[in-house]
């Protein structure tokens, strides 16, 4: 989640509708601009006994966050408290209960943006084997129950973590027991980023199948392949989902922002710190009738915050980003870009997985949704179709796509091979999560432990 550094008051006032859309037409850039941003997470263990480190023990998150600027990373404060790192990798930041996440900087290719990522996890084991740390890639907290989680002291977690039982029962394993990797990607003009939406919310589930990584619930197998990704279909149900109006006639910016408008707010940022809003109409805050907030209208950052208080399975910025894949090691943090740059940045592909999808029904995407957490590859698509085999599909536009993109790194290879563990998963029939239930009844005797010797970066 983003982290603010600064008040909003004296941020431009939002004057007319038009403010509200600005953010979405600011965000267009013309294709030799676009970019890619990776963000990924990881759960943080004592490799002592395995506990999860609080902020304030010694040795834990703080003290993390205090090694990482031996690395020139800058500290970012809430109050006295360090709750985020910048640097020229982007941004370090903490998750509700101490996950670690990188909010890479916006690079112009695969090959940085491995490389940042290895940069990042290089560092982390480095301050971290100093600790006693260590960091596991999966979507879920494979034996942590929520009581056995800190929690970090950010101010809009506080708010959250009151609301969240008010609208799900599962919004708190969200906040406290999950990590993801995402991938953010630009658009050239409305039209550009209305046919990306679609294609990505479409294959948002695929992605989500080839990246299942949480089969384990306080550990015990679940019953799922991505309990991450079932854990968004009771968080809150007018902030998550599928957003079937994407697909309709008259889908742009406007559309996205009505949407938003209807989305409940979480809080406001005032002087260094968080109003709790948490339930109320940004429609009221537009009016100046903010219960809260009394005679205030909003600024275009408290609109920024707020649009990053939405969880569906793609979401719109000023970028659109990709969220559908648990947290894993570090091969599929490279391999998530790869698959959404090869399909949304090149427009032969763009073409292509878009007549794939453009025939589904609302049906269709909500019966997908819903099996894939359970699932992954043995879902049946439309028709009947096979998601292994849709994925072979996908992945051979895909190649196409970053084959034409050209972009070589200096032995004179280009972005194609970043898709090769997906290629595994693909010929081997078995997604990450299925690999690890295979240990876990076999070599691993039911000890669950084992992960963290064998899973962890």
């Amino acid at each position: 989640m983003s982290t603010r550094t600064s008040s909003a008051d004296a941020d431009p006032i939002i004057e007319s509708r038009d403010d509200l859309l600005a953010i979405f037409a600011k965000g267009e850039k013309p294709k030799d601009h676009w970019r890619i941003g990776t963000e990924h997470e990881k759960f943080v263990f004592w490799k002592g006994d395995h506990h999860a480190p609080s902020y304030e023990e010694k040795g834990g998150i703080h003290a993390l966050l205090i090694g990482l600027t031996k690395f020139g990373w800058e500290p970012v404060y809430e109050g006295e408290n360090i709750i985020a790192l910048s640097g020229a990798d982007g941004g370090i930041s903490l998750e509700p209960a101490g996950q670690f996440e990188l909010s890479g900087a916006p690079l112009d290719n695969l090959h940085e943006t491995c490389a940042e990522t290895g940069r990042h996890l290089a560092q982390v084991k480095e301050i971290g084997d100093r600790l006693g740390i260590g960091f596991l890639g999966l979507g879920f907290w494979p034996d942590k129950t929520r009581a056995e989680l800190p929690i970090m002291p950010k101010g809009r977690y506080d708010i959250m973590l009151r609301h969240m039982p008010r609208v799900g029962t599962l919004g708190l394993d969200m906040m406290l027991r999950t990590c993801t990797i995402q991938t953010n990607l630009d658009y050239a003009s409305e039209a550009d980023m209305v046919k990306k939406f679609r294609v990505s919310l479409a294959l948002q589930p695929l992605a989500t199948a080839l990246f299942a990584n949480s089969p384990f619930t306080e550990g015990k197998p679940n019953g799922y392949l991505s309990y991450r990704s079932h854990i968004w279909t009771d968080t809150d149900p007018q902030r998550t989902g599928m957003l079937p109006f994407v697909f309709e006639d008259g889908f742009g910016y406007e559309r996205y922002a009505d949407y938003m408008l209807d989305v409940p707010m979480y809080f406001a940022f005032r002087n260094g710190g968080y109003v709790d809003a948490a339930g109320l109409s940004f429609r009221d805050f537009l009016k100046g009738e903010l219960s809260v907030l009394p005679g205030e209208k909003p600024t275009k950052a408290d609109w920024t915050d707020h649009l990053s208080t939405a969880f569906p399975e793609v979401r719109l910025k000023s970028f659109l980003e990709m969220r559908g894949a648990d947290g894993g090691p570090s091969d599929t943090i490279c391999a998530l870009p790869a698959f959404w740059v090869g399909l949304l940045y090149d427009d032969q592909a763009l073409d292509a997985a878009w007549d794939l999808v453009k025939h589904w029904t609302v049906e269709d995407h909500h019966r997908i949704r819903e099996q894939v957490p359970r699932i992954a590859l043995d879902t049946k698509g439309p028709r009947g179709r096979s998601f292994r085999d849709l994925a072979r599909q996908v992945l051979d536009i895909a190649h196409g796509g970053l084959s034409r993109r050209r972009r070589l790194n200096a032995a004179g290879d280009d972005e194609t091979g970043f898709l090769t563990p997906l290629r595994e998963i693909v010929d081997s029939g078995k997604v990450p999560a299925q690999r690890l239930l295979d240990r876990y009844h076999g070599e691993w005797a039911g000890n669950l432990d084992r992960i963290y010797d064998e899973m962890a970066y």
